[in-house]
């Protein structure tokens, strides 16, 4: 498997590269993409902003980006190369916050989500929406089932699990269903990647 991951504008606070590296190949295992040269960027909300208005014409940061190599007029060549998804940390801190979590699980939900739609994976209705959330939850559970112990930070005493004044553009994850969510998928799909 062909992993790069680029730090732009870093480091940055509680994002280490080998922890993010450890937990995207753990993703990567379990959806069995192995044979797929995949780029990750960690970059600032600027970037995104420019890179959404660019491709998407939405003039405005968010999230995370993906541009999957296998779509439009020349997918058929893109052979190995899955494409690259692009996340914007201040904006996952931000997301991170408001929910009460730290922002390394908000990132690595973040490439989760994005690797999805590298895939083909869509959340346009209400039963592709609960179907992509499981298997983002799904892959974060895989993802920190190999993370380095990491000490307990205590978050601002503003944080809630109700997202809050950030910009949320389809991914509105909840907190707490999410993680027991995760937990009960990770007893219940170990045999492999679910691809509805």
């Amino acid at each position: 498997m062909t992993i790069a991951l680029t730090i732009e504008h870093g480091p940055y606070k509680g994002l280490v590269r080998g922890e993010i590296l450890r937990r995207l190949q753990a993703m990567i295992r379990l959806l069995q993409l192995h044979k797929m040269e995949i780029s990750f960027v960690l970059t600032t909300d600027e970037r995104v902003h420019q890179l959404n208005k660019f491709y998407r014409k939405k003039d405005r940061p968010t999230d995370v980006l993906s541009f999957a190599m296998h779509e439009g007029e020349f997918g058929a060549l893109a052979g190995g190369l899955l494409g690259d998804v692009i996340v914007s940390v201040p904006t996952a801190r931000r997301q991170a916050e408001a929910r009460g979590a730290h922002v390394l699980d908000e990132v690595t939900m973040l490439f989760a989500h994005g690797l999805l739609h590298l895939l083909g994976w869509d959340h346009n209705s209400a039963a592709k929406d609960r179907r992509m959330r499981a298997e983002t939850a799904r892959l974060c559970a895989a993802a920190e089932a190999t993370a380095s112990p990491r000490p307990k930070t205590k978050m601002p005493s503003n944080a809630s699990s109700k997202a809050g004044a950030t910009e949320d553009l389809s991914h509105k994850f909840l907190g707490r269903r999410m993680l027991a969510r995760r937990k009960k998928l990770d007893r219940t799909t170990r045999n492999g990647p679910v691809l509805a």
